[in-house]
Formats: C-alpha cells, sequence, structure tokens
C-alpha cells in the first residue's frame, strides 16, 4: 500500500484515565485506506528530547469526518509530550504502515483478546468485522478495573468481557482464566495484542483448541520502513521486520513454542 506523510491537524483530545489519552487528527485531504491492524509514525513535535517517531497503532478511522484517531499510554517523556500538545496544533504523521489483520467472512465468530495498551488496534478490527456480519467478542484483560477505558466503544461492536488480575472487575486473574476459554472452537478465529507473554499464552491455547490465532507484536519500530532494523522477529521463514511484514502474523509463522 502506498505510504503517505501528512500534517494531521488534532481536532480532539480526550484524558480518558492517568495512564491514557485519545488523539483525534484530522486531515485536510480524504485519507488513504487505512486497513485493521496497520499503524502509523508520529513525530513528537516541539519535544528537546526525542528525535524519532513514536509507533501507534491505529485506534479508528471516520472516513466521513475525515478523522484517524490513536489510543495513546503514557509510558515515557515522547508520550507524556504527547499528551500535553494542544487542539488544533498539528502532528506529522507517516501512514498507513504495516500489515493489518486478515478478516474472517459473515457469519463467523471472532475473539478479540486486548492486554493493557494492546486494545488499541482491536476497536477498528471490530467495527469492520461487524459491518461484514462477524459476531464479535472482545476480551480486556488489566491490572485493576481504573484502567478499564472505553467499554462503551467496544460494547458498539459486540459483548465485552473482563479481566482484571485483583479481581475488582470480571474474572479475577489474567486472560487466559477466563471463562470463554474453556470453549475456544466456538470461535472462527482469535486476534489479540498486548504484552507478548500474555499473546504466547494465547497462541498456545488456541494452537491446542486448533482455533486460527493472529497476534500485533508490539516489537520497537523506530522507523517504520525496514531501514533500522531494530524492529526484527524470528519467523518460520527467517528474521523479518515486524514494521513491514508485520505487525501482524499468524502464529504458526512465528518462532514461538506454542
Amino acid at each position: 500500500m502506498k505510504k503517505y506523510i501528512q500534517d494531521l491537524q488534532v481536532v480532539n483530545k480526550m484524558i480518558l484515565s492517568k495512564e491514557y489519552y485519545l488523539l483525534e487528527l484530522s486531515s485536510n485531504q480524504p485519507l488513504p485506506e487505512v486497513l485493521p491492524g496497520q499503524f502509523a509514525e508520529v513525530e513528537i513535535t516541539g519535544s528537546d528530547t526525542t528525535f524519532l517517531r513514536r509507533p501507534l497503532s491505529v485506534h479508528d478511522v471516520d472516513y466521513d469526518k475525515n478523522t484517524i484517531s490513536f489510543l495513546v499510554q503514557i509510558v515515557g517523556k515522547a508520550t507524556k509530550h504527547l499528551a500535553n500538545i494542544e487542539v488544533g496544533k498539528t502532528l506529522n504523521v507517516i501512514f498507513p504502515l504495516g500489515k493489518g489483520f486478515e478478516l474472517i467472512n459473515n457469519s463467523e465468530n471472532a475473539l478479540l483478546i486486548g492486554g493493557g495498551c494492546g486494545i488499541a488496534p482491536l476497536l477498528y478490527l471490530a467495527r469492520h468485522l461487524k459491518k461484514q456480519g462477524v459476531k464479535v467478542s472482545t476480551l480486556i484483560g488489566v491490572r485493576r478495573s481504573s484502567q478499564l477505558i472505553e467499554l462503551d466503544n467496544y460494547k458498539k461492536y459486540g459483548e465485552v468481557l473482563i479481566t482484571t488480575e485483583d479481581g475488582s472487575e470480571g474474572t479475577k486473574g489474567y486472560v487466559v482464566n477466563h471463562p470463554v476459554f474453556e470453549n475456544l472452537k466456538q470461535f472462527k478465529k482469535i486476534y489479540t495484542c498486548g504484552p507478548e507473554v500474555m499473546m504466547k499464552a494465547i497462541a498456545k491455547r488456541a494452537n491446542e483448541a486448533g482455533v486460527d490465532c493472529e497476534v500485533s507484536l508490539e516489537n520497537m519500530m523506530a522507523c517504520g520502513i525496514g531501514a533500522c532494523l531494530c524492529c526484527v522477529t524470528e519467523t518460520t521463514e527467517g528474521n523479518k521486520c515486524v514494521c513491514t511484514e508485520g505487525p501482524v502474523f499468524n502464529i504458526h509463522n512465528l518462532k514461538w513454542q506454542i
């Protein structure tokens, strides 16, 4: 797919919690096609300490409003600086980048699983799947209930299941402790994004149940175009750049012990 470099205007900034915020950006020209699971490289405008762009999963796209949204977790100086940007300012963005999810067909069931900020690419995916007539279930895993965000938006596209490590809401434990894992065969496909240890546990359970599963890797990606080689991962076909050959991979194409 063709890549674009555009100055996008911040039209909305929503603080969702102490850790998360949502940026909605608008273009002065029609947005290109963006696929679920793709990402963007965003310049951290005005920062004296951050010189490299930051990769952000596409959270949602509204072609009627001509906007693209990013769900951002504050994890360092760059994302903290970005959280302070004012509405009306512009950000230079390279997008759409990477390989997205492979969508399943009409009248099938899909399980989407997000851990922490791994929920970011799943909203746009859920939107697309529902348009195709797929029954969507989204399982969200966090440490505590205060980290749960945007539940109403995910509920627009299907049922929402919850696990919290401290038991403050939903099922206590990790995502694989949720009762839905007792009957994975009801799903045609599983899509997941989050910490690698979580995705490996999900991949193992999906493989045992014979359910197709795709994961969105969160490797460090500095350039987004395969030039810096800092995001390389081992696959069954050799080492590949996550930013160009991923970030989405089928679990059987990765050298994971599942």
